[in-house]
């Protein structure tokens, strides 16, 4: 049977968008997943400093209000990131989700950072997967009763796009599960672009990166990375600028989707009918929310989504990008309806390895029925 997703669109017809998302939640069915006196927990993605693509907080607080109403004690949480940036330890993470407007005081539920002050407080669950055997979780999603997975959906230089798959199993991994999961990415500096301006070495939490002589450039010097100390956080790509830093692969781009659907998995461990998953198909840029920027969306904002299958969900998402033509002035203008746009925005990512691999160990379906509201 195939599994259900709920869809919006943004058309008001005299009807506000957070009555939409309450709406949405309703007719999937959250008031039978919640119990009173539930720990829910909220995993959201706070944005990272200078970003303003992620989740309106007004939407966050409507959830926390329902949950409230119907006995549950929602918090809001991420886990801490690998790179260096404004969100690796719990008091610069917090800092910046209160910047970017999550504070309690606006959204009415505290805010826990999952896997505590430097990372550290995960839990080791045991899942069945092709390449762990136990991932490492953020403690406080672990300890939770429920969850409700907001999503913001967009591109993704490592996966294609980031979904409800990747902001559950990258985003709640612990510190050390975020190294696990990127151990097969190795950046390479193009020495034709590298300007020598040494911002990738200043940021990098490995101190893999040394400045060499170099003619090549105005500075008379260039970026190089030490493999043997390099951890493949991606911290140097996200910096750098003018774009002069890229992938070299250990292995093979599927292999970080795999990881990534696995430590999903681990995410939800205990929790079956007890996670929903609500997916904005809005500002759709082209790159992580973790740059300290965003771009011009390469499509329209289309719509929210709901389900209790984040593979259904994950996959409903892209294949509504696909059907939308690029906007002009985007990153891939020109690119048609049906055509990949995510293979436009980051060439070689075969984003579907997610979803297949997900399906495979048991997370979700990709088959999927579109009920729209």
């Amino acid at each position: 049977m195939a599994a259900k997703v709920w869809y919006s669109n943004l058309r008001s017809k005299k009807t506000s968008l957070v009555d939409k998302v309450e709406k949405l939640l309703i007719t999937a069915g959250i008031k039978e997943m919640i119990a009173p006196k539930d720990l829910v927990a909220i995993k959201l993605h706070f944005g990272e400093t200078g970003n303003m693509a992620y989740i309106r907080p007004p939407y966050v607080r409507r959830v926390v209000g329902m949950l409230k109403k119907l006995g549950g004690k929602p918090f809001l949480t991420d886990a801490n990131t690998l790179y260096v940036g404004t969100r690796a330890n719990s008091v610069d993470h917090l800092e910046t989700a209160i910047t970017n407007g999550f504070d309690y005081a606006v959204v009415g539920a505290p805010l826990i950072i999952a896997d505590g002050l430097t990372g550290k407080d995960y839990v080791k669950v045991p899942i069945e997967g092709k390449h762990f055997k136990e991932v490492n979780i953020g403690s406080a999603a672990v300890h939770a009763d429920a969850m409700v997975v907001m999503t913001h959906f967009k591109c993704h230089e490592l996966s294609g796009f980031g979904g409800a798959i990747k902001n559950l199993g990258m985003g709640l991994g612990s510190r050390s599960g975020k190294q696990q999961m990127h151990s097969d990415v190795l950046p390479k500096v193009k020495e034709d672009k590298c300007t020598g301006c040494s911002k990738c070495s200043k940021w990098c939490p490995g101190d893999a990166i040394e400045m060499q002589p170099w003619e090549g450039n105005k500075t008379g010097a260039r970026a190089y990375i030490q493999d043997k100390k390099c951890w493949g956080c991606g911290e140097c790509m996200v910096t750098c600028p003018f774009d002069s830093i890229g992938i070299n692969w250990r292995t093979t781009p599927e292999a970080v989707q795999e990881k990534m659907a696995e430590y999903a998995l681990g995410a939800v461990q205990g929790k079956e009918g007890k996670v929903i998953y609500i997916s904005f198909v809005m500002d759709i840029s082209p790159e992580c929310d973790c740059y300290a920027h965003n771009d011009f969306p390469i499509v329209q904002d289309l719509g929210i989504m709901v389900s209790f299958d984040p593979v259904a969900l994950d996959k409903a998402c892209a294949d509504l990008v696909n059907s939308t033509p690029a906007l002009p002035g985007s990153v891939i203008e020109g690119i048609k309806p049906g055509e990949d746009k995510f293979e436009g925005v980051h060439p070689g990512i075969h984003w579907r390895a997610q979803l297949e691999h997900a399906e495979r160990i048991g997370l979700g379906q990709m088959e999927y029925e579109l009920l729209e509201l």
